[in-house]
C-alpha cells in the first residue's frame, strides 16, 4: 500500500504532492514501483494535526482518485474519517476505505461502506490525531488493541458489513509510546489470530527516529526492518512511503520463505 498524502502538513512529505498534477504523477509512480494499493489521503493524521473541512478534503482527493482509477488497475483506497468523503471517493473509483477511527468518528461511515461494498481498514487509535500522543497508557497494549479491533469487527458485522471485507490495523504510532509500538510488533500474531488481514504501517514513524536518531527522511532502513518483522509475524498489507525499496525487500523475504518445489 503506497502512501499518497495530498496535504500540506503530513509528518514526512507534507506539501510535496498537494497539487493535482504532482499527486496524480506520484500515485502512478507508486504503482510503477510495485504498489498494489494507492492510499490517497487529504487530511493529515500526524500527532497534533488539526482537522480539515469536508469540502477541502473532497477538493484534494476526489479528482486524484478519479484520475488514478482511470489510468491504473491498482486498487485505490481513501484515507478518511468522513462519510461524505468516503462516499464520493468510492463513487470516483476507490474500492477501500482506510479509517483511522475504525468507523467511529462519523456515524454515517458504516452505511457508506456497506452500501457500496467497499473494503474497510479498521485502525486502532487512542483519542484523536490532535490528542493521541498526550500520555497514552494501557494495562496491556496488545490485548486492548486486539480486543478493540475484534469488537469493531463484530459491531460492524451486526450493522450489515461483510466481515470478509474488513481488515485491521494496530495503529502503530497512533496513541502509543515507543514501548507500546514495539510490543505490538512483537505480538502481532495476536492480531492475526482474529482471522482478518492485518495492515501495518511503520514507514518513517517517529519511534524509528527515537530508537536510531534518524530524521523522517532518513528512516528507510528502520522502516524496512519493521516491515519485514511484521511480515514474519503475520502482517498482510504494508503501508509504506518508499514503495520501490519496500517491494524489493518484501519480494526477497517472501522468496526465501517459499517451500522448495
Amino acid at each position: 500500500m503506497g502512501i499518497l498524502n495530498i496535504t500540506p502538513d503530513s509528518f514526512s512529505d507534507g506539501g510535496k504532492y498537494s497539487s493535482y498534477d504532482a499527486a496524480v504523477a506520484h500515485g502512478l509512480a507508486l504503482v510503477e514501483e510495485g504498489a498494489d494499493i494507492v492510499d490517497v489521503g487529504g487530511e493529515s493524521t500526524r500527532p497534533g494535526a488539526a482537522p480539515v473541512s469536508v469540502e477541502e478534503e473532497l477538493r484534494r482527493v476526489v479528482p486524484v482518485i478519479r484520475a488514478l482509477t482511470d489510468r491504473t488497475r491498482a486498487l485505490v483506497s481513501v484515507d478518511t474519517m468522513k462519510a461524505e468523503v468516503a462516499r464520493q471517493a468510492v463513487e470516483a473509483g476507490a474500492s477501500i476505505i482506510n479509517d483511522v477511527s475504525a468507523l467511529t468518528s462519523d456515524a454515517g461511515m458504516a452505511k457508506v461502506a456497506a452500501g457500496h461494498g467497499a473494503g474497510v481498514v479498521l485502525m486502532h487509535m487512542r483519542g484523536t490525531p490532535r490528542t493521541m500522543q498526550e500520555n497514552p497508557r494501557y494495562a496491556n497494549v496488545t490485548e486492548e488493541v486486539a480486543g478493540y479491533l475484534e469488537e469493531r469487527v463484530r459491531a460492524l458485522a451486526a450493522l450489515g458489513l461483510d466481515p470478509e471485507t474488513l481488515a485491521v490495523d494496530p495503529g502503530i504510532g497512533f496513541g502509543k509510546t515507543v514501548d507500546h509500538n514495539l510490543q505490538l510488533l512483537r505480538e502481532l500474531p495476536r492480531l492475526a489470530a482474529s482471522g482478518r488481514p492485518v495492515v501495518v504501517g511503520v514507514s518513517r514513524k517517529s519511534f524509528i527516529g527515537k530508537i536510531t536518531g534518524a530524521e523522517a527522511g532518513d528512516r528507510l532502513p528502520g522502516s524496512l526492518a519493521g516491515m519485514l518483522h511484521a511480515a514474519m509475524r503475520g502482517g498482510h498489507v504494508f503501508r509504506v512511503h518508499d514503495v520501490k525499496a519496500s517491494r524489493q525487500a518484501l519480494d526477497v523475504f517472501l522468496a526465501i520463505g517459499q517451500k522448495a518445489p
